[in-house]
């Protein structure tokens, strides 16, 4: 449950301190890259708590967490790129607290 309040609060945080201004907009933009977990429906089953999402789900290989990357350092595609970062990032630290991995064990 922690890990998904960190989903809320991490953009939340970014937005606030890095996008004063337009804080909300940025937010927005952020939570709505959440929806990156969709890929999770192609798994069976759909949710398993001791499963590294890093390395299994589609959207979530390293060829893609390079490209979100490469999104945040683009002015135009910063927030995305951010957004779908810092998920990245929080998956990854789940699946260290959770199986003392990084990443997905067939990565």
């Amino acid at each position: 449950m922690f890990h998904l309040v960190l989903h809320v609060l991490v953009p939340a945080t970014v937005a606030i301190v890095f996008f004063r201004q337009g804080w909300k907009r940025a937010f927005m933009v952020m939570m709505l890259t959440m929806a990156i977990d969709l890929d999770h429906l192609l798994a069976d089953p759909i949710y398993d708590p001791n499963r590294c999402s890093i390395g299994f789900h589609p959207l979530h290989k390293l060829g893609f967490i390079a490209l979100y990357g490469l999104l945040a350092l683009l002015p135009k595609t910063r927030l995305i790129g951010l957004g779908l970062a810092i998920h990245m990032l929080l998956d990854a630290i789940d699946c260290q607290t959770n199986t003392g991995s990084w990443v997905h064990d067939s990565w």
